[in-house]
């Protein structure tokens, strides 16, 4: 399950990029056409209010991005924190009825007929229904899908508004890439990453490595490739998610695994898959080679002098 995760996620991001690629309508000239649906409901609203807190607090346009990030990952921070709790339980419960889903997928690579592996397919499934757990494993993407529309709002924002690209931010040229923001965001979400092992088995820690290199490497290429003002939502970004993770995967992962595992002592996993099925096939044991009887002395050259008699 935790392929799928992987998948869906990396496809989340690829689909991020394509949506930043193509929500906005171009003109010849370079510029966007700001009567589209996007620009004018995402694009505009968003480029009003960062100039309302520039306006209003006296304020530059690099602090009123980190202001609206911050707003933003407050907003849905609670979301997330529920969602990752969702799937810290249903991992949890996963551990429980792990042993039969083994065998169930044994019993599914064994099966050499449509029907045995129909069976197969049907009895894993029973398995997850009857204990009441997911077989996408609390998979939650609302959190990103949340963030899209304003990621996409302040891209086109950052690119096009004149106030962001003629402003700077701790020296920092707004309108145009910094590589330091890259590196500071590629540092913040290896940390997340690395956050969200701990505590983590072994057998999951394998398969989730590698989406723990290629999420950072891909929200790294994003910032490398965007202005800055779009790069300081990563950086905050991070850092919120540095501290989300921190507080699901430290703090809450413990107290829901002594809360799982109290639970099953006293509901133990219901058996759906029987315990012959679970017991592995016995290997089959060679045959003796058959050992050829000894030729009867009469059968050989006495029997020719016997006969010669």
């Amino acid at each position: 399950m935790n392929k799928v995760k992987n998948w869906l996620l990396g496809s989340g991001l690829l689909g991020l990029m394509i949506v930043l690629s193509g929500c906005v309508r171009m003109g010849d000239d370079g510029r966007p056409d700001t009567t589209g649906i996007v620009y004018r409901f995402l694009v505009v609203p968003l480029e009003n209010f960062l100039q309302w807190m520039v306006s209003n607090f006296n304020w530059s346009y690099g602090l009123a991005i980190i202001v609206l990030t911050i707003i933003v990952r407050i907003i849905i921070m609670p979301l997330g924190i529920h969602q990752s709790r969702k799937s810290l339980i249903q991992s949890e419960k996963m551990q429980s009825i792990k042993p039969q889903v083994d065998a169930a997928q044994a019993k599914l690579k064994q099966a050499s007929t449509p029907e045995e592996q129909m069976a197969a397919q049907q009895e894993m499934q029973a398995v997850y229904k009857e204990n009441g757990v997911s077989m996408m494993g609390g998979i939650g993407c609302l959190p990103l899908l949340v963030q899209m529309p304003i990621f996409s709002a302040l891209y086109y924002t950052a690119r096009f508004s004149a106030g962001i690209q003629e402003s700077t931010f701790l020296g920092i040229d707004l309108g145009r890439p910094n590589y330091v923001l890259v590196v500071i965001v590629g540092a913040a979400y290896l940390l997340q990453s690395y956050i969200s092992l701990i505590g983590i088995p072994e057998e999951q820690k394998k398969t989730m490595r590698s989406m723990m290199i290629a999420s950072p490497l891909m929200i790294t290429f994003m910032t490398f490739s965007s202005p800055a003002g779009l790069g300081l939502y990563w950086v905050v970004g991070g850092i919120f998610s540095c501290i989300q993770t921190f507080i699901t995967n430290v703090l809450m992962r413990p107290r829901i695994k002594a809360k799982i595992q109290e639970e099953l002592k006293k509901n133990p996993p219901k058996q759906v898959v029987t315990p012959q099925t679970m017991k592995k096939a016995e290997p089959i044991k060679p045959k003796p080679k058959q050992v050829n009887a000894p030729k009867n002395s009469s059968n050989g050259r006495n029997a020719g002098k016997q006969k010669r008699k």
